[in-house]
């Protein structure tokens, strides 16, 4: 019998079911959007863990805790047959029983609470804590509180994990930049800013989610994902699946992959996800210049550190990229670029075949699963009892959802973008209407990848639960064109003091899989918030959802009083909306994207991925684009008002040789770019009436140079917390080195020498200027795009 067909054999007895992915029929995945999964690939699985005391492996080093955690795996690994190595390629694998090694899932859920947990019906185990969605939470611009996130997240992980309910690996975070508007699952990620803000989140939530920067002992593995080039779904009929992304090595490196440097250097993720689609004509899951040179030879990834598969794309290398001859070569084609686990059963069902046919070799399979296992041991998941964190229980699940870190990343994160005076509501308001689709959501609240939550609170329900006497009224539905609910919503605007409607989009528009093919507010909602902006009553819009629609008709209709965005904000939402509409809390949330009217989605095709202006191609994200947006990236009111000021005394340096700043000692930092080139502090006071929280995001611009220039770019953030009236704080953001260079043609970081500006915030209310002498100067080299392997 050959190797393929013993590996079958087996498989058949421990994955029944799984013999769905042989089906060889060709179905077009560059229309199909969604992956033809198994249902072995998506099954969670009860776990447990390898007995070291009295099974089998007791004896072996595996189980010694002393030894190497690479030594450690590999020792296990040399133990299975070809057959059981094969087996465990999988994100599903069924471990290896003769050596007491037991089925284990890669594939669980993190993005921004436990998902694809084996949650019990009631009782202890049915519910983990759901935040909002990291759109919203980056929009706080609060570093301690994506940590704390990712840190309650791994702690209950962990809780579940102790009782076989989770596992230790999980698919997050979202690290892409949402560059396109229309892209449905911009939702997960941290904005459209790749080089500060979504390498910011990637450092905190990796950090929180594994324990720290690299730890002894792993909390969870975090996985950081897509990776390359990876931002659309399904725009035009244009699969994910079979995308093929033309992005020049300057864009690649300035804004495509910048997080995944930061990740995989300075974070020391553990796990990096390749995406469906292909980059310059090779698929990212066969691209050994994404997975080897880059990732491992240029970023710096752990040595052990393993990359798996989205789900289902090995096989996508075969179809529909077209880039291997057939199912067997896509298999070979990963596992040789670097693609170590499948998640999917590819390599399950087809090492064999490309074994017989000498595509791969034994080392190269093992390589990948002992970096998985060398991962396991890193997580205790050999050490018995003695594991650092088996003693999490769920009490530690109850405790860390108690700390309403939930609550407060909604609340911080809420965006005030227009406002009269109305809001806070004034005490004499004693009868509300609440009319619209998300008045009364529930799992809405959620977004996407999400369990069950302890509860949810809609706006609804908050407002009912307060002092506010309410008329409720649905209206009309998200996408909905029929007025039958328009009379019900005006009756109950008439019979109140304040009318509040609650709309937007939500995942029946946007979604893994679904992107949307105009910015517009959809159905009839604008229709229904304009007669209701008719009845001279005050008006606050709710604009709920991930992605922006253009409000530009409400920001423009003085009837419409105030305008908050909501994004997806979690268990907590409603309550959260209802505190900064009564003034409880002050908003202080900044968007994270650029608000775009509606024509930019029938300028140019969403696949044109160049970020500078060409052709129709007005340029995109706020860096490079030349229109005039609705509400700018960094848009966000306060309650109050505030001043900045400069508090140096005129003396502080403002001009810096180029060679100087490079051959400095650099204790504390791996390069001498990472070190601060200067400290941007300012004295931030409150000269209004209302505490508040106050954010600062400090962006940079320079002619310093090859043309085009970008508009500016963003180097730093921070937010100050509950600054009282007629009080001041100092805020200081480090301004890297390498945050002032530019990316050259050919993907380089370059010093320029020449004039810069640092400017606080939209409304640049301080400026500082400096400059830099010298000779120009590479500091980051990006390597020369080529393959290391050829297609079998």
């Amino acid at each position: 019998m050959s190797v393929a067909k013993s590996i079958a054999a087996v498989l058949v007895a421990l994955l029944p079911g799984a013999l769905a992915q042989a089906n060889t029929s060709y179905v077009d995945y560059n229309v199909e959007a969604n992956p033809n999964l198994t249902p072995q690939s998506v099954a969670t699985i009860d776990l447990s863990f390898p007995d070291c005391e009295n099974g089998p492996l007791s004896k072996t080093l595996v189980c010694d805790t002393s030894a190497r955690p690479h030594d450690r795996a590999a020792a296990l690994v040399s133990m299975f047959t070809f057959e059981e190595l094969v087996n465990n390629t999988g994100n599903t694998s069924p471990g290896v029983p003769r050596l007491g090694l037991p089925p284990y899932q890669v594939w669980s859920e993190a993005l921004h609470g436990l998902d694809r947990a084996n949650f019990t019906d009631e009782g202890e185990y049915s519910w983990a804590t759901s935040f909002p969605m990291p759109i919203l939470t980056m929009s706080a611009l609060n570093r301690t509180l994506i940590n704390q996130i990712a840190t309650i997240i791994a702690t209950q992980g962990r809780a579940f994990n102790n009782v076989g309910r989770y596992g230790l690996d999980v698919y997050a975070p979202n690290i892409n930049a949402f560059r396109s508007a229309m892209w449905g699952r911009g939702q997960e990620t941290p904005g459209e800013d790749a080089y500060c803000l979504a390498s910011a989140y990637a450092y905190e939530y990796i950090t929180g989610i594994q324990g720290g920067v690299d730890p002894e002992h792993l909390k969870l593995v975090a996985t950081a994902k897509h990776y390359a080039g990876y931002d659309l779904e399904n725009w035009d009929g244009h699969s994910r699946l079979g995308n093929d992304m033309n992005i020049t090595q300057q864009e690649l490196s300035e804004y495509y992959t910048p997080q995944f440097l930061v990740a995989a250097r300075d974070a020391k993720v553990h796990s990096v996800m390749c995406s469906y689609n292909a980059v310059n004509g090779v698929p990212s899951c066969a691209n050994s210049f994404f997975l080897q040179t880059l990732l491992r030879d240029t970023f710096g990834f752990v040595e052990d550190g393993y990359v798996s598969s989205d789900c289902d794309s090995a096989y996508n290398v075969w179809n529909p990229h077209e880039f291997a001859a057939n199912i067997t070569g896509a298999a070979a084609d990963s596992i040789r670029a670097g693609t170590d686990i499948d998640c999917g059963t590819t390599y399950q069902y087809y090492f064999g075949e490309a074994f017989d046919e000498q595509e791969v070799t034994r080392a190269e399979i093992e390589r990948g699963v002992i970096r998985l296992y060398s991962n396991l041991v890193r997580l205790g998941y050999f050490d018995g009892n003695g594991s650092v964190y088996r003693d999490l229980t769920w009490n530690d699940v109850v405790t860390t959802d108690a700390w309403n870190i939930s609550y407060e990343a909604a609340v911080e994160g809420i965006v005030l973008l227009k406002n009269d005076g109305t809001l806070p509501l004034a005490k004499s308001v004693r009868s509300v209407a609440l009319i619209g689709p998300w008045m009364n959501v529930t799992t809405q609240l959620q977004g996407n990848y999400f369990g069950p939550a302890p509860y949810l609170i809609s706006p609804l329900n908050a407002f009912q639960n307060s002092d506010f006497d309410v008329n409720y009224a649905f209206g009309t539905n998200i996408s909905s064109h029929s007025t039958d609910g328009f009379s019900e919503a005006l009756s109950a605007a008439k019979k109140s003091d304040v009318i509040i409607f609650a709309g937007g989009i939500d995942n029946t528009l946007e979604a893994e899989a679904m992107d949307r093919m105009n910015i517009t507010w959809p159905g009839n909602q604008l229709q229904l918030i304009d007669q209701l902006s008719q009845l001279g009553k005050p008006l606050i819009v709710l604009q709920m959802g991930g992605g922006q629609v253009d409000s530009s008709s409400l920001k423009s209709n003085k009837n419409v009083n105030s305008l908050i965005w909501g994004g997806y904000p979690g268990q907590s939402g409603g309550q959260a909306l209802l505190d900064i509409i009564t003034g409880k809390r002050a908003p202080a949330g900044r968007l994270v994207v650029t608000q775009y009217p509606a024509e930019y989605a029938t300028q140019f095709p969403a696949t044109d991925m160049s970020l500078r202006p060409h052709g129709n191609n007005p340029g995109q994200t706020y860096m490079w684009y030349t229109g005039t947006p609705v509400y700018e990236f960094g848009h966000g009111l306060f309650y109050t008002t505030f001043h900045a000021s400069l508090p140096g005394t005129g003396k502080d340096k403002t001009s810096f040789n180029i060679q100087d700043l490079l051959t400095q000692p650099h204790p504390g930092f791996a390069n001498v770019e990472q070190m601060p080139l200067l400290n941007f502090t300012v004295t931030i006071t409150n000269t209004g009436k209302v505490a508040s929280d106050y954010t600062a995001m400090l962006f940079a611009n320079t002619t310093a140079g090859p043309a085009p220039y970008p508009n500016k770019w963003l180097v730093g953030f921070d937010r100050l917390a509950s600054l009282e009236p007629h009080r001041s704080q100092t805020m200081t953001i480090p301004v890297t080195i390498d945050s002032v260079a530019r990316t050259d043609e050919a993907g380089n970081r370059v010093l320029y020498p020449g004039k810069y500006e640092l400017a606080l915030n939209n409304e640049r209310s301080v400026v500082l200027q400096f400059v830099l002498t010298g000779r120009e100067a590479v500091i980051f080299k990006w390597p020369v795009e080529q393959q290391q392997i050829s297609s079998a």
